[in-house]
């Protein structure tokens, strides 16, 4: 079943491309995504957490939290409003997950083996990491292990469930939660 990318109900349109449930719900994304380009589907999931410098996960209050107990995470907003830590941090499941690329931006531009691998995700949200030099390739994922394998010389991690990855806002490629 597809999801309205704004409000996450249903699509039940003829257009098998049909990315929103009606134009309303089209135009306010747009705008929305004027202000912030992070997706609505990870906005709108209460999985939100702070990190410190050494990349700890935080409760908006400061204290430790962690990537597998919700009582320590928060919506957006009110991860967006605390000044506990350096930076926001989304906690991966509830079908979200994330694939994290290390060292694979030269001043600023993907190396040959990184574009090659990107082409396989042409419509995901993607973000540059807090390092300068990473990418978070965002999209929907099953719930599984964590994997760690080096293709073509990049280092891919896979996540999908207890972790949470930093979000920067730092935008390398506009798109959406699409599978990874």
């Amino acid at each position: 079943m597809r999801e309205c990318e704004y409000c996450g109900l249903s699509i039940v349109r003829k257009n098998a491309q049909a990315r929103y449930c009606s134009d309303k719900c089209r135009n306010y994304d747009r705008r929305r995504q004027a202000k912030t380009p992070i997706p609505q589907a990870l906005i709108r999931r209460d999985r939100w957490v702070r990190y410190a410098p050494d990349k700890t996960p935080l409760r908006i209050t400061g204290h430790n939290a962690s990537s597998t107990n919700a009582n320590t995470w928060s919506s957006h907003k009110a991860a967006l409003k605390s000044r506990a830590g350096v930076g926001l941090g989304f906690v991966l499941g509830d079908g979200i997950g994330c694939i994290d690329l290390d060292h694979v931006l030269v001043d600023g531009t993907p190396t040959d083996e990184t574009l090659y691998f990107l082409e396989s995700y042409p419509e995901n949200y993607i973000e540059i990491s807090p390092s300068g030099d990473g990418l978070h390739i965002w999209g929907t994922a099953e719930p599984g292990p964590g994997t760690r394998r080096t293709i073509n010389g990049i280092s891919i991690e896979r996540y999908s469930t207890g972790r949470y990855i930093t979000i920067t806002g730092n935008v390398y490629q506009h798109g959406t939660l699409k599978a990874i």
